[in-house]
């Protein structure tokens, strides 16, 4: 067997892991926002949690999750180590990051009311008291997040998978058991001024004890992998942490960059009744198979970009870089059609239900699709940017983000006067495109040159194939609505089963037409997976 050929079939396998722990997690993910959805609706509680959140969010989604800056940084160095020096180099890392995270959560706790005041002017005064109790809770997810963002990347070079992908899924656990639990115990009146307090208490509190179950779960695995223990060491000075400080740090100024974007369209949506919330839930749903792909695709392939970082392999790396960009666009494609096209059955269906009604429904549809337009530019940026982690190179990424920074506010506040909390999404979609370009061009002429006219032509045409299943959908989905109707939840899963189906048949058949080496690696995947069952 041909090293190409173990490689490919390695990194299916990682792909196939990673794609499974994450779906389970991301199913228990969103019946934690259908809970959520239910009992707060858009009222108060919901509003203040979607921007108490924010700042806690950062430090452990974007830290502590795959394919956040911590899991980039640990898994470019130590992959390219050996064991022997991992767990020296992980027990140096955590030390300092935890003694960092410890002030951070002091602060975010001392300094909750300015903070929610700041990034929310326009909120009414209940819904701010409520964000600052909720931020307060959620404070020390500052430290877990890095925590967590730590033992995801270490566990990942021990050829561990499955555990960091599925273990999210306690997060979402604790959350579904509190909110259901008040929900059933309140009923109508959860949303009532007496119980706000205890709603947000419950809210945050279940956010917060979910993140201690993740980083429980994962302390064992890390320690018998031989990957570091629980342990304080104060050795800065030895190899690699100086290694690893260079990318994570300015990773994650990178990424907070991505929040100050994130926070100055909350800015604006303060402004708007029920927007930060209604974004919420729509980001929600698209970020799910967002999630799932973006683990399926990075999680295997940072690895080969760093270990092809030297110049004399330069060749196999862009190749990689193409499989990369192209399997985001092979899957994230045909579920821009899906969510743009279908935006309102498929909230129907996940939403509507207790607190979240028809009218809710119609605030919510119009940010689906606004978010569904985005999810290829959101993922071909990561995509590109995990490349300038492997050459070692966090500065690239730092610099473009703050030259974004700049353009997502201007072009937030010309688009939210057109098209309201909508405008506000259309913003990041701009700003990713423009982010992609940037990288292009970049990669283009730091690795002597890349087929970008071939690789536009592709994505051209994939770009096209996706307008024609968009459309096949919406038409099948029109029909369905005057003939059959829609009026209980089977009808409308049936519906939105066929409409999602004719999409997806659609667009697989238009581009198996292109030939595309990509197209074969999948759909040899998807047969072989068939094949066993």
């Amino acid at each position: 067997m041909s090293e190409s050929k173990k490689t490919s079939r390695s990194l299916a396998g990682i792909a196939g892991i990673v794609a499974v722990a994450t779906l389970i997690s991301k199913v228990f993910g969103l019946v934690r926002e259908q809970v959520i959805a239910a009992a707060f609706g858009v009222g108060t509680v919901a509003n203040a949690y979607a921007y108490a959140y924010n700042i806690p969010s950062f430090l452990f989604i974007l830290l502590g999750g795959i394919n956040g800056p911590f899991h980039s940084a640990l898994v470019s160095v130590l992959a390219k180590r050996s064991k022997a020096e991992a767990a020296p180099l992980v027990e140096s890392i955590t030390t300092l990051v935890s003694l960092i995270l410890l002030l951070v959560t002091l602060v975010l706790i001392v300094f909750a009311e300015p903070l929610i005041y700041l990034q929310a002017p326009g909120l009414d005064e209940q819904t701010k008291i409520s964000a600052v109790q909720q931020l307060q809770i959620m404070a020390p997810l500052a430290v877990f997040g890095g925590l967590i963002g730590i033992g995801f990347g270490t566990l990942n070079v021990s050829g561990q998978y499955w555990l960091p992908s599925i273990s999210p899924l306690l997060s979402s656990i604790t959350v579904v058991i509190g909110g259901g639990w008040l929900f059933w115990f309140l009923g109508s009146q959860i949303n009532a001024p007496q119980y706000l307090s205890l709603g947000g208490t419950v809210l945050a509190g279940g956010t917060l004890a979910g993140a201690v179950l993740q980083w429980l779960a994962q302390v064992g695995a890390q320690s018998k992998s031989g990957m570091g223990r629980l342990r304080l060491r104060f050795d800065w000075r030895i190899p690699g942490v100086k290694d690893v400080l260079k990318v994570l740090i300015p990773a994650t100024l990178s990424s907070g960059m991505l929040y100050i974007n994130f926070y100055t369209a909350l800015w604006f949506a303060s402004f708007i009744p029920n927007a930060a919330a209604a974004m919420r839930y729509g980001n929600f749903l698209v970020i799910t198979p967002l999630g799932i792909i973006s683990n399926t695709i990075l999680v295997p392939f940072l690895p080969e970009f760093s270990r092809l970082a030297a110049p004399e392999n330069w060749q196999d790396l862009k190749l990689r870089i193409r499989q990369g960009l192209m399997l985001t666009a092979l899957t994230m494609l045909p579920m821009t059609a899906i969510f743009v096209s279908l935006a309102h059955p498929i909230i129907r269906l996940v939403y509507e239900r207790g607190t979240f009604d028809a009218q809710v429904t119609q605030i919510v549809v119009p940010l689906l699709m606004a978010y569904g337009f985005g999810m290829f530019f959101y993922l071909g940026r990561d995509v590109l940017v995990r490349v300038f982690y492997a050459l070692g190179d966090g500065d690239t990424p730092f610099k473009v983000s703050i030259f974004n920074i700049f353009l997502n506010a201007g072009l937030d506040y010309l688009l939210v006067q057109s098209f309201q909390a909508p405008g506000l999404v259309l913003a990041t979609v701009g700003v990713n495109i423009t982010s992609m370009a940037a990288f292009l061009w970049i990669l283009n002429r730091r690795l002597d040159g890349l087929p970008l006219a071939e690789w536009g032509l592709v994505l051209l045409q994939l770009i096209a194939i996706t307008i024609v299943s968009g459309v096949a959908s919406w038409s099948a989905n029109l029909g369905w609505e005057n003939f059959i109707g829609s009026n209980n939840f089977l009808l409308q899963l049936l519906q939105l089963s066929l409409t999602m189906g004719i999409a997806l048949i659609v667009f697989a058949g238009l581009a198996m037409q292109l030939k595309l080496p990509e197209v074969d690696m999948l759909a040899t995947k998807i047969k072989q997976k068939l094949g066993k069952r």
